[in-house]
């Protein structure tokens, strides 16, 4: 058997405001934290980031790492009961804002209530299940989409296939790409 590569990518050129997409496979919840603190370094204040997966897919393990890379204070974990928690910046960056939209049924009308719009301009704002419900906060947004590796199951349980997906000219030379590379293992037969 094969083994999976650690990471790979694919870009595509961005025309403008079009989407700039990169694949990046993760082998283990170290490595999706890890992706979380470089996503991080190319965060700034007023970024929305969407991300979509099935439970356990490794969502707040990303976010952790969005969190350390940005510097923010406490332990980032799933607001699935508080619906939204705010991690202050403790190096003089923008807070994160981490959001779980689970149990929310509606669209942004039924998440108003957590002022998502008010922190936007000065936060990262991170939102768990948020596709099809926050898209209108911003025309530039990242979406992040984490999926299980299929295959022979002791050996990728672990394996994700993660998507990051700018949208909009913000992202049009963030550079996503060197999000993959910056292991220095890419499969060029991916891009």
């Amino acid at each position: 058997m094969e083994e999976a590569p650690r990471e790979a990518q694919r870009s595509q050129a961005p025309e403008a405001g079009a989407a700039t997409e990169t694949l990046i496979t993760v082998d283990s919840p170290e490595s999706m934290q890890e992706l979380g603190r470089r996503v991080a370094a190319l965060l700034r204040p007023g970024d929305l980031v969407l991300l979509t997966g099935e439970l356990g897919a490794g969502k707040t393990t990303l976010t952790r790492g969005l969190g350390e890379g940005l510097g923010v204070r406490g332990a980032v974990t799933s607001p699935t009961f508080v619906i939204a928690r705010v991690h202050p910046s403790l190096v003089g960056g923008p807070a994160l804002v981490h959001v779980d939209a689970y149990r929310l049924g509606g669209g942004l009308d039924e998440m108003e209530d957590l002022d998502l719009d008010v922190s936007l301009p000065e936060s990262v704002v991170v939102v768990e299940w948020g596709d099809g419900k926050v898209e209108e906060l911003s025309d530039d947004r990242l979406h992040v989409v984490i999926a299980r590796a299929v295959g022979h199951e002791e050996v990728l349980d672990d394996v994700r296939r993660v998507t990051v997906r700018g949208v909009g000219s913000r992202w049009a030379d963030a550079g996503l790409a060197g999000l993959a590379e910056a292991t220095g293992r890419v499969d060029r037969a991916a891009r």
